[in-house]
């Protein structure tokens, strides 16, 4: 029961962290950093934050349930 759970968190993890992924923007400020545009948007910045720590939880969930699985620690 505990192996089944553990593989359905893995699947689901592994599944909202792609999408996490490609919910980033690019870091990079491309032509409005020449004007000093990019400072305009200091809401998406926050965004971002937040974006950045479910990321790394999410990120963190994956990662336990690879090595419980990979390792055999739960059977």
């Amino acid at each position: 029961m505990l192996l089944a759970f553990i593989w359905i968190l893995q699947i689901l993890s592994a599944l909202l962290l792609i999408v996490l992924v490609l919910m980033h923007s690019p870091k990079g400020d491309g032509i409005a950093a020449i004007g000093g545009a990019s400072q305009m948007f200091s809401s998406q910045k926050s965004a971002e934050k937040g974006l950045n720590k479910l990321t790394y939880i999410v990120a963190s969930v994956f990662l336990v349930c690879t090595l419980l699985l990979g390792f055999g620690i739960v059977k």
